[in-house]
């Protein structure tokens, strides 16, 4: 059985400083023609980031498309500072979002954050060892962001009461609770 669609044409429609949005149009493997909505995003990291205590580290933060006061583990896109690579990303966000580094730094995964529209791919790293930086880089002006520090017991029944609903930070987290 055939899956693969065959592109005929695209057409920006958005081109913007985070994301650009096509329309696509395809024909199915079935000989149909349809039209698919596509986003594309800068590859990105995040950061399951556990402190000496065992705690996670997440980032309380307005989100606007939401309208909510969210708890995310830290993260950002992959850009020109980094050279296209997604592990000194995760050393440049931890930096400008927490202030801290990490003595050990481990790639959990890497997959796409949501595939049915968009071609954004995350690369999740465990960092361990903990310690302030030398040298604070400087914050994204538009971020107003707080630590916070969660037990595991804490940040389990914050996923379950619905406090917590990023899927990044809860796929994170429970990555942590099945490590013991």
């Amino acid at each position: 059985m055939k899956f693969e669609e065959n592109l005929l044409s695209r057409q920006p429609v958005f081109d913007g400083r985070l994301i650009q949005v096509e329309v696509q149009q395809v024909k199915t493997p079935s000989g149909r023609q349809a039209r698919r909505e596509v986003v594309h995003h800068a590859p990105a990291v995040a950061l399951l980031m556990i402190d000496e205590a065992d705690r996670v580290i997440l980032m309380k933060q307005w989100r606007a498309p939401i309208q909510k006061l969210t708890y995310e583990i830290p993260a950002g896109k992959v850009d020109a500072r980094d050279g296209g690579d997604p592990r000194r990303a995760a050393i440049r966000e931890m930096n400008e979002e927490t202030r801290l580094q990490a003595a050990r730094l481990e790639k959990i995964n890497g997959a796409y954050t949501s595939i049915g529209f968009c071609d954004e791919y995350m690369t999740t790293y465990l960092a361990t060892g903990l310690s302030p930086v030398a040298d604070q880089l400087p914050q994204d002006a538009d971020e107003e962001l707080a630590m916070v520090k969660l037990d595991r017991q804490t940040a389990l029944a914050m996923i379950e009461r619905g406090e917590i609903e990023d899927q990044k930070t809860i796929s994170a987290i429970y990555y942590w609770l099945a490590r013991g």
